[in-house]
């Protein structure tokens, strides 16, 4: 008989012993088994600081000693910081929350993920990421830089040496060709984001529009690029971009930092369609394959006149410039100039050559705080 058949045989009648765990010391029944504990309470909205990699084992705010309020953007608030251990001064910049995936903003993690990917000596450097007392409170510390391309500029008396030009856009467009070759695409390039140390080396910084791309383009926002840097297709809607929307961007701030001004300082989209046409004239499908299909092509059609007029604007620039410089402001996105192209341009073996950095004047610094008063236009030569 098998051991169930024997269970079966004994009947219900038969006596259950009840094991030594199960009885009371005293011999009465054993204790009801306990209630069924309540439903735990929902998993708070922001779950603990250890649940992303990115921040595991991440240092708290407080190690950091705010020193002043640098500036403030879309993406985040930046304060230069002292660092309490080791006494370095850093740039801490306090991300802005927006739309969070697994409890984690979405632009935070694109800015930092981009920022690491694209390590290069002329990008600024992400020391580490450390944390408030929840995931809405996430800092960047990143190299402090003594200024941004924008403010110096509007600071000069005058523009840059032609020399100190060719190597501010050489350092630039090595930063962008890294990007580029690691398939991110900045998509906010203007002199606010490049940053200057005082020798005379470019840092491209704020990663908060940054995107990865591929092949084919696939559709992303239009709504990128500050106005006066963002390439005409984007301005016309295009449903599908890619990496040269950026070297429109350089294009721009290249002229900038020729002249000293805006190139398109335009007032709203249509304004600053408007001023793109008008300077190198009208597009066409046969300079522009594609442009009349655009969105936004009907109501820009026969708006100025059909030839460029960037001679004129720039008339002392030497031929070489104005070549490059229509390189990269080229209304096909197709036949738009890459960065790696644009470094093998003949611009940077003309002369003068690209200035040293190390011979690149010296300015007081807003962002650390030092006193600019009408001085601050004179050059502080070294050397």
């Amino acid at each position: 008989m098998t051991p169930n058949a024997s269970s079966s045989a004994a009947g219900p009648s038969s006596p259950r012993t009840v094991p030594a765990s199960e009885a009371s010391p005293t011999g009465s029944p054993a204790p009801a088994p306990p209630a069924p504990r309540p439903p735990a309470a929902p998993r708070p909205a922001v779950p603990p600081r250890s649940a992303h990699p990115l921040i595991l084992g991440a240092r708290p705010v407080s190690a950091y000693e705010r020193l002043n309020h640098i500036d403030e953007g879309a993406y985040g608030v930046v304060w230069r910081a002292r660092d309490v251990r080791t006494g370095e001064v850093v740039a801490l910049k306090k991300l802005k929350m927006d739309k969070e995936k697994n409890g984690f903003p979405v632009t935070s993690l694109r800015e930092i993920r981009t920022a690491l990917e694209g390590r290069h000596e002329h990008v600024v450097r992400v020391r580490e990421i450390v944390v408030g007392e929840t995931l809405s409170q996430i800092y960047i510390s990143m190299d402090f830089i003594e200024h941004d391309l924008k403010a110096l500029l509007n600071a000069m008396r005058a523009p840059f040496l032609a020399s100190e030009t060719k190597t501010l856009l050489q350092q630039l467009l090595s930063a962008i060709a890294h990007l580029h070759a690691r398939w991110i695409i900045h998509r906010d390039l203007k002199t606010s984001n490049l940053l200057m140390n005082n020798r005379g080396q470019l840092k491209l910084a704020d990663f908060g529009l940054a995107r990865m791309y591929g092949e084919p383009a696939r559709e992303m926002t239009q709504l990128v690029v500050t106005l006066w840097y963002r390439a005409p297709e984007l301005l016309l809607g295009a449903e599908r971009y890619d990496q040269s929307i950026d070297m429109w961007s350089v294009g721009c701030i290249f002229a900038e930092l020729i002249t000293k001004e805006p190139l398109f300082p335009g007032k709203n989209e249509t304004d600053q369609m408007m001023k793109v046409f008008k300077l190198l004239g009208q597009p066409s499908d046969e300079v522009w394959p594609g442009f009349s299909k655009l969105p936004g092509a009907k109501s820009m059609s026969n708006v100025a006149q059909p030839f460029s007029s960037l001679r004129t604007k720039l008339r002392y620039s030497t031929e070489q410039t104005l070549d490059l410089l229509s390189k990269l402001l080229t209304y096909d996105p197709n036949q738009r100039i890459s960065a790696e192209e644009a470094l093998r341009h003949p611009y940077f073996e003309e002369s003068p050559q690209p200035a040293h950095p190390d011979t690149f004047s010296s300015f007081p610094s807003v962002a650390a705080g030092e006193r600019c008063v009408a001085s601050v236009a004179l050059r502080v030569h070294r050397g």
